[in-house]
């Protein structure tokens, strides 16, 4: 039994054969389709010499058949036969109305903040994370239940390690994202975009670009991730506290002396924080003020004669953290800096300053406290 048949097959058992009632049978022969009525049955046949088109031919009743009963079993035909030409059109009636009323597939604007406008479920229940900072937000503001893909790197909190790997930030497997039929993907920089956009579009998969270039709109994330997963007043109380420890650095610190920094991104090649970082904005809160603050883009490449230049006060060191001993050391072109001379190269958590997500504020606060401990004594 196909699938229409399952469908239709209890329509027809609801009639009885019993009496001057008139019953359906499809068949498939050749010729012209031409329905017949008779006494009890209506039968679909070919009927290559007759008529060639499709008609009606009623076979002549037994004169022995009341007239009340002739008409009684044509009308049951006629009601049969307009019964079946209404439900072939029911399945895909019933499923325009059905996608259209349920809540969980409604859509709505959000705009992202690489400006674009993207259509989004107003009940999200299954996002795909590609960055550890959004994994952690996610978490954070208590939809970590709803994501069903994270990045391999995605490993904070203990949680997240159970959810199913995607593949790294950069290149994961598209062929996993889609399989997990995620409702909408979370990207944390446009550098990651334009490869994944297209194919995730072809699927009618939204694709969230976050790309927080200070601190402020680190908490602007958690607040637009909190409201799109229906978690405004969770993700506004978490926004509110890590506001309230970033002021309190800035109270210690508002009357200390800025400390010209270095900040280390890798030693070999040697990167740096440029100017749209948001490391950069965590620097000057920290009391501090990145030599490199006014060098193009976010992240860029630094040479060793700029950095000899530079003769920062301070280096920072993002270590210890996911990236183990890497980055560890200074680059060979600091060696002889003020800040290595005077002892003064810091090594900080790197989850907690690589990760534009709630555990930057810690970041903030180790920042400050290695370069004014004076000023939280």
């Amino acid at each position: 039994m196909n699938a229409r048949e399952k469908v239709f097959r209890p329509q027809w058992n609801s009639f009885s054969e019993k009496g001057p009632v008139a019953t359906c049978r499809f068949a498939r022969q050749e010729g012209d389709g031409i329905l017949i009525f008779k006494r009890k049955i209506l039968e679909c046949a070919g009927r290559a010499k007759r008529r060639r088109r499709f008609g009606f031919s009623f076979d002549r009743f037994p004169s022995s058949v009341d007239p009340r009963q002739r008409r009684a079993t044509l009308a049951a035909a006629l009601q049969i036969l307009a019964l079946s030409m209404a439900m072939m059109f029911l399945p895909s009636c019933f499923k325009r109305t059905a996608s259209s009323v349920t809540p969980s597939n409604e859509l709505h604007e959000v705009t992202d903040e690489a400006g674009r406008r993207v259509m989004v479920p107003r009940k999200i229940e299954r996002a795909v994370s590609l960055a550890p900072n959004l994994t952690e937000i996610v978490f954070a503001v208590g939809a970590g239940d709803r994501l069903v893909g994270r990045t391999r790197y995605c490993d904070y909190p203990a949680e997240a390690k159970a959810v199913a790997e995607i593949g790294d930030t950069m290149t994961p497997s598209i062929e996993r994202i889609i399989a997990l039929k995620p409702q909408v993907v979370l990207i944390s920089t446009a550098s990651q975009l334009e490869v994944f956009t297209r194919q995730l579009n072809d699927q009618h998969i939204a694709v969230y670009v976050t790309n927080p270039q200070s601190l402020d709109n680190v908490f602007r994330s958690i607040q637009s991730l909190g409201d799109m997963f229906g978690e405004s007043a969770r993700a506004a109380k978490l926004v509110a506290e890590l506001t309230g420890r970033a002021d309190a650095v800035n109270s210690a610190i508002k009357e200390t002396k800025p400390v010209k920094v270095f900040y280390q991104v890798s030693g070999s090649p040697l990167y740096t924080i440029g100017r749209d970082a948001y490391l950069t904005d965590l620097v000057r809160r920290a009391g501090g003020v990145s030599v490199t603050a006014d060098v193009a883009t976010a992240f860029p490449r630094f040479s060793d004669e700029a950095a000899l230049a530079a003769r920062p006060e301070a280096i920072i060191l993002p270590t210890g953290g996911s990236m183990g001993e890497a980055n560890s050391t200074v680059a060979s072109a600091l060696k002889n800096s003020p800040a290595v001379l005077s002892n003064r190269v810091y090594k900080i958590n790197d989850d907690h300053l690589s990760r534009p997500g709630p555990r930057l504020v810690d970041g903030l606060e180790e920042m400050a406290r290695a370069l004014h401990p004076e000023a939280f004594k």
